[in-house]
């Protein structure tokens, strides 16, 4: 836990389908990272968001999925947090999934603040999933909203055909090259040529 004035007002968004044998306290765990930067002692006791009207934190067992809607106070330090909680969501996610974190600057005021000065807002997405082609999947897909929402405003979504088969392109480029890098770092076994098999699992920032 962050032991500063909290700077940023920190708001998490996300939906996470989860795998169907995973428990509370599984889940419980691969947010550790979360409540124990807010000096929590339990998931249930930093589920509740800063704000009354936001969900807070949530897990629905019967449709398995993880539900985020929850704001804190911190600082900088809360990234190495986030980058924890990947890699533990990584391990019980059921398909990729997108979380956005939303940093406002609560030490900024327009009216005390020379004009020339902005405040130190960010924005973050995140992405998990069980393997790295279910999180380029969901990086595609929004990747290819976002294009063809822009897109449209001046061409017929029946003229983006091109643009979409592009994005995939560079995608399955992508994918390829990452494939062959992980083929690679691996020493053929009894002189048989190295094989893909379950690649690592990992968070993309």
């Amino acid at each position: 836990m962050s032991h500063l004035p909290p700077s940023f007002e920190i708001h998490v968004h996300g939906d996470l389908p989860l795998r169907a044998d995973i428990t509370s306290a599984q889940v419980e765990e691969a947010l550790r990272p979360l409540w124990q930067y807010v000096g929590a002692r339990s998931l249930k006791g930093a589920a509740a968001s800063n704000f009354e009207e936001e969900p807070g934190i949530r897990f629905d067992k019967r449709s398995h999925m993880l539900s985020i809607c929850w704001t804190l106070s911190g600082n900088d330090d809360f990234r190495f947090a986030l980058d924890e909680m990947c890699v533990g969501l990584n391990e019980i996610a059921a398909a990729g999934a997108a979380i956005e974190v939303s940093f406002y600057d609560s030490e900024f005021d327009e009216e005390d603040h020379a004009s020339d000065e902005e405040a130190r807002d960010d924005f973050v997405m995140l992405f998990v999933g069980p393997t790295p082609a279910d999180i380029m999947q969901v990086q595609r897909n929004i990747l290819v909203e976002h294009v063809t929402a822009i897109m449209e405003q001046h061409f017929e979504a029946e003229e983006l055909g091109g643009v979409v088969g592009e994005i995939d392109k560079l995608f399955h480029q992508r994918f390829d090259r990452m494939v062959n890098s992980l083929q690679l770092s691996k020493p053929p076994r009894s002189g048989a040529a190295p094989r893909t098999g379950h690649k690592p699992r990992r968070p993309s920032h």
